[in-house]
C-alpha cells in the first residue's frame, strides 16, 4: 500500500465531504466511499468499506482501497473477531491505537502487523436495517478517539443516510411496479372469477380463492393463469375446477 499517512495536512480536509453515492451499485458506492476516506483523513493510508442487510455479515458488500486489505477483512470474517466484527456486535467504534502493544485479535492483529500496519479502527452506522462499517488504518499509531472525530466518521455517516435512503427508494420503486401490475391484471382476474363462479356456482370470495390456490399449486402467475381462462371461457376446465375444490375442502 503507498503511505499517505502525511500525504495531506489535516487543513486540506473539507469541512463537510459529501461522499458520492450510486444508488444503482452499492458496491461502487462504498468503494467511492472508502476513496473519499483515505484523501480526506489525515494520517489513513488505506480504508475499507463494509454494508450488508442482515443475516451473515460475510455475504454483504466489501470495498477496499488496496487488495491487500481484502485479506485483513476476510481473516476477520473467518475468525469472527477484529475491530469489524466487533464494532457490528457493539455498535460502537472498535480499534487498536498501536497493533504493537495490543493482544486482541491475534488473527486480525498477525495479518496487519505483516502489512506494517499499526493502526486500524471501524466505525459502525446502522440506518433502516442497513450496516455500514469504514476501517480507517494507519501505518502509525493513531488514538481510536482521534478516528471517531475525524472526518471519516462524517463521510460514513452521510454514507450510510445516502445508502439507506437509496435502499427505500429502490423498494419503493419495486413495490410500485407490483402494484401497477397488479392493478393492470385485476379486469382478467375479475371476468376469470365470474367464469368460476357461474361453473361452479360459487360465490366470487371462493372463486378468486380457488384461482389463487390453482395458481400456487401450478405454479403459475395469477395473471397468466386468470388469463388462460378467460381466453377458453372456463371450456374443458369444468372437471379440473371442480375436483381442485373438492381437494381444497377437505381437512
Amino acid at each position: 500500500m503507498p503511505d499517505r499517512c502525511d500525504a495531506m495536512p489535516f487543513e486540506s480536509a473539507p469541512t463537510r465531504p459529501e461522499p458520492e453515492l450510486d444508488a444503482a451499485s452499492p458496491a461502487r458506492s462504498l468503494a467511492r466511499l472508502a476513496e473519499q476516506v483515505v484523501h480526506s483523513t489525515p494520517g489513513c493510508c488505506g480504508a475499507t468499506a463494509t454494508a450488508h442487510t442482515g443475516g451473515d455479515p460475510a455475504e454483504g458488500t466489501t470495498a477496499v482501497t488496496h487488495p491487500d486489505l481484502s485479506a485483513l477483512i476476510a481473516v476477520q470474517w473467518e475468525d469472527g473477531d477484529g475491530p469489524v466484527p466487533q464494532a457490528l456486535r457493539t455498535g460502537r467504534p472498535a480499534g487498536s491505537d498501536d497493533l504493537l502493544l495490543d493482544d486482541r485479535w491475534p488473527g486480525y492483529r498477525a495479518r496487519a502487523l505483516e502489512m506494517g500496519l499499526r493502526s486500524g479502527a471501524a466505525l459502525p452506522y446502522r440506518r433502516d436495517g442497513l450496516t455500514l462499517t469504514v476501517t480507517v488504518h494507519g501505518f502509525r499509531p493513531r488514538p481510536l478517539e482521534e478516528t471517531v472525530r475525524c472526518p471519516a466518521a462524517l463521510l460514513g455517516d452521510l454514507a450510510a443516510t445516502g445508502l439507506a435512503r437509496d435502499r427505500r427508494h429502490r423498494a419503493a420503486l419495486v413495490e410500485t411496479e407490483q402494484l401497477r401490475g397488479a392493478l393492470r391484471s385485476r379486469p382478467v382476474v375479475d371476468q376469470a372469477c365470474g367464469i368460476v363462479m357461474y361453473v361452479l356456482g360459487c360465490d366470487a370470495e371462493e372463486a378468486f380463492a380457488l384461482l389463487r390456490g390453482i395458481s400456487q399449486h401450478t405454479n403459475r402467475k395469477l395473471s397468466d393463469l386468470a388469463g388462460a381462462l378467460v381466453r377458453t371461457r372456463g371450456h374443458g376446465l369444468e372437471q379440473e375446477l371442480r375436483r381442485f375444490r373438492e381437494r381444497a375442502r377437505r381437512p
